[in-house]
């Protein structure tokens, strides 16, 4: 019997390999997506970084993340049980529900007895579990300009202070801030070489990265740092146009994108941004020829510092920029995407319309 918790790199190990031995034992939180998992589930495995683990499914929901649906933890937990499993599919069907003692005895329940059974299975109430679930509707009425008490009470909150945690721990702002200000919200689009991540507001794009980009987190901490705007998964018709062009792009239909881009970065790295994006689909430059056409021949280096810090790949197409000698430079997708972008745009060729 297993009388320490393993540590976070063993667990990860765990969850790598769908290891039966820990099943129940702890959850993985991923802080990407805002889902927590048992160790073996079948989605596609976050990266380390993005991964929290969490011993009760109390703590993960404390934690304002949603039970995935692939792998379905809080029915899985609640099989043997059949009152527990009526429950928690209501719950699934309407988490927006405000859930009280009157609902369950209408139900023909004894609120005690549901109250113990929770509570047994998952360290919380089901009241609890429900009024956590009811988070992500109150960061909805915070963001159509309700006070944050009136958002308090919508989610359930007696305390407000507790309000405020919940919200801050999840969205990585306090509910004032999320009120006086619009959120991000980040998407998955799925893409022939792997998921990206994009996060937009209803007018520009942000950021777009693939999802096992090593840096992904520490960006999308700079963002929400600089923008003072928390970000929340969801979609805007600004996602939409990101999807239809990548799609046209990667079907070789669409060689320079028309988005609009958040004002991001300093003056100088929105030039070399945009002179990267001057660069002709189907071909590259170095830092060099980039520093040049700038008329800033002695900044190769800054270019190449600015190249790095570019934050939306593809569109600000960063992976036409090689070195001198022809090789391949650093490129934060990895390099084998950057050869496969490279190939995929010489094939295009004049076959692609813009």
């Amino acid at each position: 019997m297993l009388m320490t918790r393993p540590s976070d790199d063993t667990l990860y190990q765990a969850l790598l390999s769908r290891d039966a031995a820990y099943e129940g034992f702890a959850y993985v939180c991923v802080t990407t997506t805002r889902i927590f998992c048992r160790l073996t589930c079948p989605a596609r495995k976050p990266l380390r970084d993005n991964c929290r683990f969490e011993a009760s499914i109390a703590a993960c929901l404390d934690g304002g993340y949603r039970p995935c649906k692939r792998c379905t933890p809080m029915l899985r937990l609640g099989e043997g049980e059949p009152t527990i499993r009526a429950l928690l599919d209501d719950l699934e069907r309407a988490p927006e529900r405000r859930w009280s003692e009157a609902d369950l005895l209408a139900l023909g329940y004894d609120p005690s007895t549901i109250r113990r059974i929770f509570k047994r299975r998952f360290g919380m109430s089901f009241l609890e579990i429900a009024r956590r679930r009811r988070l992500s509707h109150a960061v909805t009425t915070l963001g159509t300009g309700a006070s944050v008490i009136d958002a308090q009470l919508e989610a359930g909150f007696e305390s407000g202070s507790g309000f405020r945690a919940a919200v801050s721990q999840w969205l990585g702002a306090a509910p004032q801030q999320v009120k006086s200000q619009s959120l991000l919200k980040a998407a998955w689009i799925e893409t022939p070489i792997g998921p990206m991540l994009a996060v937009t507001c209803d007018h520009a794009l942000h950021l777009l990265e693939f999802a096992d980009r090593p840096a992904l987190q520490a960006e999308l901490t700079r963002l929400r740092d600089r923008n003072g705007r928390a970000i929340i998964m969801g979609r805007t018709a600004v996602t939409d146009r990101v999807s239809e062009q990548l799609a046209a792009y990667f079907e070789g239909r669409l060689t320079t994108f028309s988005l609009r881009i958040g004002d991001h970065g300093t003056p100088f790295e929105r030039q070399v941004w945009r002179a990267l994006q001057e660069i002709p689909s189907g071909t590259t430059a170095s830092y060099r020829d980039i520093a040049e056409a700038m008329a800033r021949p002695t900044a190769v280096r800054a270019v190449a510092r600015a190249n790095g810090a570019n934050q939306i790949a593809i569109v600000i197409p960063c992976h036409r920029v090689i070195g001198t000698d022809g090789s391949l430079t650093g490129y934060g997708g990895g390099l084998w995407r950057k050869q496969w972008l490279l190939r995929h745009e010489q094939r295009a060729g004049t076959n692609t319309t813009s």
